[in-house]
């Protein structure tokens, strides 16, 4: 159980309630995450801004890509919410999570995923080679970011012990075929 509420829309004040209806205007949905976040706006608006790296690594990184990467961290965080909600980004589009065959873009954003976390004082030399020969400054700048707020995310989650949202619980390890 979450150590602290979901926000009540119905007593919130006018500022949560303008936040809650401009994240649903824009993405259409809720978690359960986003509502306890909403307390505080402005977290709200620092975590949202995921979305805005996302954009900003659109043209250079798949989407697949993108949900690798983010799997490999949340994995490595040990972050349920996050580990599930990339798999059903995976799964949604076809792909089987516990069977992937990663291109050599992926196996590279995976690694580096989990080497952010396992130790990021230590991420491998290597690994930067090779990220450098595949990506400009600027997509390295926010892949790194993009990273930070990604382990944010699972950070958050997994302190707060968040409610697990229901709508993921098909997508969840071990849970069978979606």
């Amino acid at each position: 159980m979450s150590h602290l509420p979901q926000i009540d829309y119905d007593t919130a004040s006018q500022e949560v309630r303008a936040a809650y209806d401009e994240e649903i205007r824009l993405r259409g949905r809720m978690t359960n995450m986003k509502r306890t976040l909403l307390h505080s706006p402005v977290a709200h608006r620092i975590y949202a801004k995921w979305f805005a790296l996302r954009a900003e690594l659109d043209p250079v990184i798949s989407d697949r890509e993108i949900w690798i990467f983010s799997h490999a961290i949340s994995k490595a965080a040990n972050s349920k919410i996050a580990i599930t909600f990339f798999r059903r980004a995976l799964i949604n589009k076809g792909f089987d999570p516990d069977a992937l065959e990663l291109s050599e873009a992926e196996a590279l954003l995976d690694a580096f995923g989990r080497a952010i976390v396992a130790d990021s004082n230590a991420v491998p030399a290597e690994l930067w080679v090779k990220l450098k020969e595949r990506y400009d400054t600027k997509a390295l700048v926010d892949l790194v970011a993009f990273a930070g707020i990604m382990l944010a995310t699972a950070v958050f989650n997994n302190v707060v012990e968040v409610d697990f949202d229901p709508e993921l619980e098909a997508f969840a390890e071990g849970a069978g075929p979606a």
